[in-house]
């Protein structure tokens, strides 16, 4: 009986240590909440640091885009960035009035003014005032005039977005002790992270500029995601089983245990498809989705291995001063985390397993067709597709 009052004992007072630690963790994550931004310091100008990424973007694109995808480095990029303010435009001398939303050529905004009391590294900049909340560039890319342009939040105001987006969807005790920090470090903390961000929408402009018939069709194919049965049971078994088989093809190692395994895959997805009875319209759903997303994402991803593997790269010096910049050496630990990812995407629904499972096939084709981006750009080409014929070849 001792021994099991000693027991007894024991685990009381482990859990009341542990409560005692949770509660003390909870006061001060309320406590850091109360300091989290609400606002940009800043709305009229660019600060430097936000200055620095989208030189460090262009750059990286200038240098490394090539490695990439082939003609990524020769074709010129202008970015647009904005805060809750303010739109600024980046690279375009002289531009036309506002932009177009696409791929619906909505046209939107007003007059560019350039920022006089400010340049960006020497050179000329632009802004206009943003009225309406509503009505943003958002994160993705339109046209200014005839020039497609890569369009996202500036890392500041992504930051106070996020914070301010999320509190709304959590109840109001959550709400005050909930690590708002930790879980953006975590999102977007390195500033690589961010750089990437600006390097998938870039890609997006890219697509654009090239093949902008296959974009308007990859991304008004979005509008199916609420018809979309994320949460059938046929539909959500076969993605986790055919994401297990991707997964293991890419962790072969050995190009026929890849094969094999790719082979498996293809064969799973086209099982989950009949048996979840999916219209010709949603497997097209699935393979826009991947081929606009899923693209962006890899190129998001691999262009940050180039930068960290090559013995050449230089970052532009203005990221000297950059905090939670890492000169690329960490890309290779984030990328296995993003890996990660695929199989968890694959566990809930939502658009995102079309970006990871997408961008996951696009390593694979890298490994198994080396040459397929000279046909991935063609009218009606999938990534499932291009897979099926690498098996198929091999």
């Amino acid at each position: 009986m001792k021994t099991i009052k000693k027991v007894y004992l024991f685990f009381l007072k482990v859990i009341k240590w542990a409560f005692i630690v949770i509660i003390g963790l909870a006061v001060v994550s309320a406590l850091y909440n109360l300091t989290l931004p609400t606002h940009s310091k800043v709305t009229e100008r660019l600060n430097e640091r936000e200055k620095a990424y989208i030189a460090e973007t262009m750059n990286l694109q200038q240098k490394m885009g090539n490695t990439v995808w082939p003609g990524w480095s020769t074709t010129h990029i202008p970015v647009i960035v904005y805060n809750e303010e303010y739109a600024f435009l980046i690279g375009f001398p002289n531009p036309p009035a506002g932009w177009n939303k696409m791929p619906q050529e909505e046209f939107r905004g007003d007059q560019w003014e350039a920022v006089k009391e400010d340049d960006f590294h020497g050179a000329t900049y632009y802004r206009q005032h943003l009225p309406d909340p509503d009505i943003t560039p958002e994160n993705f890319t339109v046209k200014v005039g005839d020039r497609w342009v890569a369009t996202m939040q500036t890392k500041e105001y992504a930051a106070v977005d996020f914070y301010n987006e999320f509190k709304h969807e959590l109840p109001p005790l959550l709400n005050a002790v909930f690590p708002y920090g930790i879980f953006w470090y975590l999102l977007m903390g390195e500033a690589e992270n961010y750089i990437g961000g600006m390097a998938h929408e870039a890609f997006h402009a890219f697509q654009g500029t090239l093949v902008p018939q296959r974009l308007a069709e990859g991304e008004n194919a979005s509008r199916l995601s609420e018809d979309y049965p994320f949460t059938n049971h046929e539909n959500a078994d076969g993605w986790k089983d055919e994401i297990r088989f991707l997964m293991q093809a890419y962790h072969a190692t050995d190009a026929d245990s890849a094969r094999l395994f790719a082979i498996k895959f293809i064969n799973e997805r086209n099982e989950r498809r009949k048996k979840a009875d999916l219209s010709p319209e949603m497997i097209r759903y699935e393979q826009n989705r991947e081929w606009l997303e899923g693209l962006a994402k890899y190129a998001e991803l691999k262009i940050g291995l180039e930068a960290e593997n090559s013995a050449t790269y230089q970052p532009v010096v203005h990221m000297e001063n950059v905090p939670g910049f890492h000169n690329y050496n960490k890309r290779t630990r984030f990328f296995n985390q993003q890996i990660g990812e695929v199989k968890r995407t694959a566990n809930r629904p939502g658009e995102s397993r079309f970006y990871y499972g997408g961008m996951l096939q696009a390593f694979m084709l890298d490994r198994l067709l080396p040459d397929w981006k000279s046909a991935a750009f063609e009218n009606d080409v999938s990534l499932d597709e291009l897979l099926k014929k690498a098996v198929e070849n091999g």
